[in-house]
């Protein structure tokens, strides 16, 4: 056996043993766990599968172990997420900064930066937001006007942000924000964006809910009003921001697909509408088992398409493109997924509550309005057509 089979058993082997038989069933969304200052389990097994994870580094398995990760390989961390995925375990710990704003502070952090928030977020003591859309600049995010001064008081020097955000999910819930204001008015539109580390919890911050058409209120908008943050949370240099958000935003689009690898809030297609396939008349069902079958090749195929690309990440070659086109199918694929099991399930589909229908039902029809949104958050379909035309593909303007 070659090293790398030899490693695989033993993760193998150490999974198995370590990781709860409840943690290794469909996850919902109330069971999902979030690291930050509000840390809590609903159960014994949540939190010891958090901390054996947590001591053992793999909340990222392939960071060096001085900020708190594995210290493995690429091709070993690999293997730790695959033999995961294999036997169904959970995510231990879902964290925007881990797998956001993590790889890129490890990229162009500073050393102060990387001691400060790498570390929490390996203990999983750190609950990361993004701060990138505001009300005048979504998919045209590059006309964002929260402003930074820098200025030099009795502490240092620092910036004073003045302005809001929107769409920020879980604003109300998170320790930081990761931002990007405008340190230069006189720039043009991207020369003068810088990209800030922002703590929620410090003086003038506040934050306001957005209920959303599915009942939920992940989404918040976030007000800045005179906030001091010390020049030592500037990532990059001032001024080029821009470049340090599209670096993270290639791990933005690697999170969002990963918590469809990691068993997030998604329904299996097959087993929720089995019992009304057998209830439908045979030439009805013939046509849903039909269009039914070509959403779970697509799934399988994006499954497939999602190894590949996580190979070429590891090899260090340039995965933008597939990247866009990854986040764009992702959530397509789920907007059909869901519009599909709707249709399977008729008026049973659009039950919102009430005790005539089940809970499953209630979930499908919230999580069919959900979804609408995924094709929004992390730039909107449209954009991300734009971008694979443009700069994949290579198509004129």
């Amino acid at each position: 056996m070659s090293d790398n089979d030899n490693f695989r058993a033993e993760v193998a082997a150490w999974l198995e043993a370590h990781c709860p038989a409840s943690m290794r069933r469909p996850i919902t969304a109330d069971e999902i766990i979030w690291g930050g200052s509000r840390l809590s389990f609903q159960n014994e097994d949540q939190r010891l599968w958090f901390e054996r994870c947590r001591d053992r580094g793999w909340f990222a398995p392939g960071w060096p172990k001085e900020y708190g990760g594995g210290g493995l390989s690429p091709k070993q961390a690999r293997i730790v997420e695959e033999e995961m995925t294999r036997l169904s375990c959970r995510q231990p710990q879902y964290n925007l900064g881990v797998w956001m704003l993590g790889p890129v502070l490890l990229e162009v952090g500073t050393e102060e930066q990387k001691r400060e928030h790498l570390i929490p977020m390996m203990r999983g003591q750190q609950r990361w937001c993004q701060g990138f859309s505001e009300p005048n600049a979504g998919s045209d995010l590059a006309s964002l006007k929260t402003s930074a001064k820098r200025v030099q008081d009795s502490e240092g020097e620092a910036y004073i942000v003045n302005g809001s955000k929107i769409w920020t999910s879980y604003g109300d819930q998170a320790d930081w924000m990761y931002a990007l204001v405008r340190t230069d008015a006189s720039a043009r539109k991207q020369q003068g964006i810088s990209f800030v580390l922002i703590d929620m919890h410090a003086p003038g911050v506040s934050v306001k809910p957005i209920e959303l058409i599915s009942g939920k209120s992940s989404f918040c908008e976030v007000f800045f009003d005179n906030v001091r943050v010390p020049l030592r949370q500037l990532v990059g240099p001032e001024g080029e921001g821009w470049a340090v958000a599209k670096k993270l935003l290639q791990h933005e689009r690697a999170a969002m697909s990963k918590f469809a690898e990691g068993g997030a809030p998604s329904h299996d297609a097959l087993a929720v509408a089995r019992p009304y396939l057998d209830e439908a008349s045979p030439a009805q069902a013939a046509v849903w088992r039909d269009r039914l079958a070509a959403q779970l090749m697509d799934a399988h195929a994006f499954a497939l398409t999602h190894q590949r690309v996580t190979a070429q990440a590891m090899a260090r070659q340039d995965v933008s493109g597939p990247a866009s086109i990854m986040k764009l199918v992702q959530t397509e694929q789920e907007v059909a997924k869901y519009e599909l099991l709707v249709q399977i399930m008729g008026l049973r589909g659009l039950s919102w509550e009430g005790e005539d229908f089940s809970q499953l039902e209630h979930d499908i029809c919230r999580q069919w309005l959900l979804t609408k949104t995924y094709t929004i958050g992390g730039g909107t379909s449209e954009v991300q057509l734009n971008i694979i035309a443009k700069r994949v593909l290579g198509l004129p303007a």
